[in-house]
């Protein structure tokens, strides 16, 4: 789904290969469309969140590899 605006034309929405001009939709259509982009901005925002904390324990674990180097081990249980 996108909705997109061009000079002096009204707002059209492609959704499934077609296209609508969102001026004309009924207004409970409208809010589904505002609700769609809503959602479409959350999941943005926690995919970016997502990538930050991925980074971030990344970041942890290389350090405590470079920590536990100093620290021995303990032996396999075999």
């Amino acid at each position: 789904m996108t909705s997109s605006t061009g000079d002096n034309q009204n707002p059209v929405l492609t959704f499934e290969g077609k296209r609508y001009d969102l001026n004309a939709l009924p207004d409970e259509l409208k809010e589904l469309v505002r609700g769609m982009q809503v959602a479409d901005a959350q999941l943005r925002m926690h995919e970016d969140t997502l990538k930050v904390l991925a980074v971030g324990r990344q970041s942890m674990a290389m350090q405590m590899n470079e920590r536990l180097k100093s620290v021995t081990p303990l032996p396999d249980e075999n």
